[in-house]
């Protein structure tokens, strides 16, 4: 029989199987807090932080929560490429032509990683979340000797029987539905990711590894977690549906986007970053994917930042990174809530089903 009280639970010390994805941007110490004391577990979207940041971030999350929570970083070498710089720039520039603004995009990214990681450490957080790979083996010791416990997204089988391999506690699988960037290790081998569909992907994996499995993807209520549960799935992790709540820092405009979106408004996108993520299609991705093609992560999301910024400041969606995911219709149900109505609501909703 299908119980609430799953393995990820214990696991995790948290009361209820459900774990808010970091989203970089807008998951910052409000929301993991809120998260977190409302039973979940709350996750810092931490990638583009600097380190004094995580750290102020993490120290915030204290302040408000004894609860668990987890750390968000990419596991992947942040190598610039600029190769077609020219010909993006061309289409980049009349972005900022439209916004009255001039290049100053940054021409290199910055490598923090290290320092990064060693705030993690200093700060003894009890989960870190990887997207887009692995920790190294040293860092992966050096986390477990801390008793962290490593969460590895994933969005095939192969990458998620490596994941065990190299010491991950606990496997998000991430389907195509999922907003925000695809978890792919080897964009290479996928260049728009590997698009399987979260509740084809969930029960193929909780098949071949052994550690708890959590269905990303799309899921935004109840009867997605019972649904996740039933497939073999030990909790499941939703960023989408946290990003209009009070707590997130996501921006008005973004979240009224969201709040008038339908399951079609989404596409699959390198336009922003120059990695596949889904989100809102808009003139940003419209104009730049007809005009031009993206430079590799993280080149292109270090060229575009100045763009979204001003657009940020002028309140214009049309070039913001709007992220989401193909659930994102049902958010029509749930505005002006907070994280912990959320939570609540789903635990509820699940309860009822199973009952």
């Amino acid at each position: 029989m299908l119980n609430l009280q799953t393995p990820l639970c214990k696991l995790l010390h948290i009361e209820y199987p459900v774990i808010q994805a970091g989203m970089a941007g807008a998951a910052t110490a409000d929301l993991v807090a809120a998260v977190s004391s409302a039973g979940a577990l709350g996750t810092l979207g931490a990638a583009y932080m600097t380190p004094k940041e995580i750290r102020n971030n993490i120290r915030a999350i204290r302040e408000h929560t004894d609860k668990p929570f987890a750390v968000n970083m990419f596991a992947v070498r942040m190598e610039d490429n600029w190769e077609g710089m020219e010909q993006a720039q061309q289409v980049l520039n009349r972005f900022r032509a439209d916004l009255g603004i001039v290049d100053t995009a940054e021409r290199s990214t910055a490598q923090m990683f290290e320092e990064q990681f060693q705030v993690l450490l200093d700060e003894n957080v009890p989960v870190l979340s990887t997207a887009f790979g692995l920790l190294t083996k040293g860092h992966m010791a050096e986390a477990k000797e801390k008793g962290i416990r490593i969460i590895a997204m994933v969005t095939t089988v192969n990458e998620a029987v490596q994941a065990e391999e190299a010491g991950a506690d606990v496997i998000v699988a991430q389907g195509s539905d999922a907003g925000g960037h695809r978890g792919t290790f080897n964009i290479r081998e996928h260049p728009d990711g590997a698009n399987i569909g979260t509740f084809s992907l969930v029960p193929q994996i909780a098949d071949h590894v052994t550690v708890p499995v959590v269905a990303a993807g799309g899921i935004m209520d109840g009867r997605g977690l019972v649904a996740a549960l039933a497939l073999g799935a030990s909790g499941i992790q939703a960023g989408t549906v946290f990003l209009p709540t009070e707590e997130s820092i996501a921006h008005w405009a973004y979240k009224q986007q969201l709040l008038t979106s339908t399951e079609e408004s989404t596409v699959i996108t390198k336009s922003f970053s120059g990695r596949p993520a889904r989100g809102i299609r808009n003139k940003f991705i419209v104009e730049f994917e007809r005009f031009a093609k993206p430079l590799g992560f993280p080149s292109q999301h270090t060229l575009t930042t100045d763009i979204r910024k001003a657009a940020a400041l002028q309140n214009n969606p049309e070039y913001m990174s709007l992220w989401a995911g193909q659930g994102i219709r049902m958010l029509q149900k749930r505005t002006n809530i907070s994280a912990t109505e959320i939570v609540d609501a789903m635990i509820k909703e699940a309860k009822e089903i199973l009952e």
